[in-house]
């Protein structure tokens, strides 16, 4: 008898194969990077980033330089670290230098003589720190110059202002608790000044003195309290605050000069890779090596010269960085204004331009986005630069206030200019009462005609014409000089920008009584509005430009048909 078949069930086989379509090609990478493409999309964000376009001026650098500065700051400040003690318990000092020896000192103090004289290098890290910190500040404040006279804080990059603001203020934080740390006579009486400007707070300033000193100046916390600050608190929220500015610049797409091809919708420039990397990759080893040399061939902060520090003396003619000695001038300078109120005393020559004067300029930088955008009634996204002149007002009160930071900056070395010019101190700083409040006004007026004055140069450049050179002698005797027309690249980067009318009052109700869908526009904001754009010249119009060559060729002709009548 035949046996039945023998019937044997099995699992179907699953064959694996490579899906149709963008992967099925073969491999972008391979090796440790084709294992992240298969986790993480590397392919996807390189194709994405790396292609990435941005446009190439050399006021963009400004901002590179600043985040170089704070990398090389990171690199240096870690070395230091390492040899840094942030303790101020006293000791005597044994170390290299004999001109202290068996000298008391704080332990802090003690470490940065050891880094200066004892630690190979260490004198160099020092200083390119020093010297960083000083480049980053310098930087971050002329990128936010350039961010403000070409407008490129308009929507809709308010909040990435609001981040460069914050950015700031946070650095010059780090810059003075990093000054502060060696505990030297200099950096100590720094310390002294801010001391007086917690204490002038109304109400809470002693309070708010023993917590940040845990008890009375100079207490014997305030080293490491500075130290916590200076290398972990600051360093990280800076570091989150420019992850989030460079994010935002991509997201939003770099802004860019007028210029051919380029408009509101599109990026003209080199991309990410290999362009702008290997330009920014040199960029930074420039900067790396100029901070090199200045940090050997540039002696900064030398606390050896100063001393330990002793609350009861004082460095003569002591200055602080730069960044912070426009406030010292400008408590230097203020009268003496005093109220002795219930017991207590406020220190309004203190707190006002002390306090008062920092918080005015972060809360007015914070808001100018805001009230230009009030003033002016404009909505719409800019990705295009204004060029300084083509927003007069704008660039005016820019220069303005520097104007005025830079005379509370000079009073704060009244002494010094006293000193130096053989002068009276009382002289020079009754001299600054009236200069910060002058000079701005003037520095504006100024400022304001002389880009009204190169915006009337640029509309007889585009109706009439540039300047040949050459001089002609006409039949009659006398002498012209030829103009020849622009090209139509520049003519178009000439009258690009917006041309916008001063906003008029309104109670938002139209002629019949029916209320509009906007609101009204208050009489104060027509005011504002015709201050800020009044005076602008405006750009030629099209019909302008054509009646003008017109006007240049019907010249011609008649010069042509006189030389003709003259037998010429």
């Amino acid at each position: 008898m035949a046996k039945p078949t023998t019937i044997t069930s099995s699992a179907p086989v699953l064959e694996s194969k490579r899906p149709e379509g963008k992967d099925a090609g073969p491999q972008q990478f391979s090796g440790p990077a084709a294992w992240l493409d298969e986790r993480v999309g590397l392919a996807k964000i390189a194709k994405g980033g790396l292609r990435k376009v941005f446009p190439d001026h050399w006021s963009f650098l400004l901002g590179e330089i600043a985040l170089y500065s704070f990398i090389i700051l990171l690199m240096s400040g870690v070395f230091l670290t390492i040899w840094f003690k942030p303790s101020m318990m006293e000791l005597e000092y044994n170390g290299s230098y004999q001109l202290m020896k068996g000298l008391p000192m704080s332990e802090a103090f003690a470490s940065t003589l050891a880094l200066s004289f004892d630690v190979r290098g260490g004198l160099l890290v020092r200083q390119v720190h020093h010297w960083a910190a000083i480049l980053f500040i310098a930087a971050l404040t002329a990128h936010m110059l350039r961010v403000f006279f070409t407008g490129a804080f308009r929507k809709p990059r308010e909040l990435n202002w609001l981040i460069g603001v914050g950015l700031m203020s946070l650095s010059l934080i780090a810059g003075f608790s990093g000054y502060s740390l060696p505990d030297d006579l200099l950096s100590g009486t720094g310390l002294r000044f801010v001391d007086g400007l917690i204490r002038s707070i109304p109400l809470i300033g002693t309070w708010a003195e023993f917590f940040v000193f845990a008890g009375e100046f100079p207490g014997d916390a305030l080293i490491a309290r500075l130290y916590m600050v200076h290398i972990l608190l600051i360093p990280g929220i800076l570091l989150a605050l420019i992850g989030a500015h460079m994010t935002m610049v991509v997201y939003h797409k770099h802004t860019q000069f007028p210029g051919p091809g380029r408009t509101e919708k599109n990026v003209v420039g080199y991309p990410l890779f290999p362009v702008y990397m290997a330009k920014a990759g040199g960029f930074f080893f420039i900067v790396f090596g100029v901070l090199i040399l200045m940090g050997a061939l540039m002696q900064i902060n030398p606390v050896w010269m100063y001393g330990p520090y002793n609350p009861a003396q004082v460095t003569a003619g002591s200055q602080p960085d730069w960044y912070m000695g426009w406030v010292e001038g400008a408590i230097r300078i203020i009268p003496n204004w005093e109220w002795h109120l219930f017991g207590t005393t406020w220190s309004w020559n203190i707190f006002l331009p002390g306090v008062g004067l920092m918080g005015l300029l972060f809360t007015g930088l914070g808001l100018y986005p805001f009230i230009e955008a009030w003033v002016t009634g404009d909505k719409a996204e800019h990705h295009l630069l204004d060029r300084p002149r083509n927003a007069p007002t704008r660039t005016a009160l820019g220069v303005a206030g520097m104007t005025c930071y830079a005379m509370f900056w000079l009073a704060g070395g009244n002494d010094i200019l006293s000193t130096q010019f053989h002068v009276s101190l009382n002289a020079v700083t009754y001299f600054m009462r009236v200069a910060v409040f002058v000079a701005p006004v003037i520095a504006f007026i100024v400022t304001k005609r002389i880009c009204l004055s190169l915006q009337r140069a640029d509309r007889e450049r585009i109706l009439h014409g540039s300047e040949s050179g050459i001089i002609d002698r006409s039949p009659a005797g006398g002498y012209s000089e030829d103009h020849v027309p622009v090209s139509h690249d520049e003519a178009w980067t000439l009258t690009q920008h917006e041309q916008y009318e001063p906003l008029e009052a309104s109670d938002g109700v139209d002629v019949n009584g029916i209320p509009q869908a906007e609101r009204g526009i208050s009489k104060l904001r027509a005011r504002a509005s015709r201050w800020f754009f009044s005076d602008d010249i405006p750009v030629p119009s099209r019909d302008e430009i054509e009646e003008a060559h017109a006007h240049d060729h019907h010249e011609l002709d008649h010069e042509v048909e006189d030389a003709k009548a003259l037998g010429h």
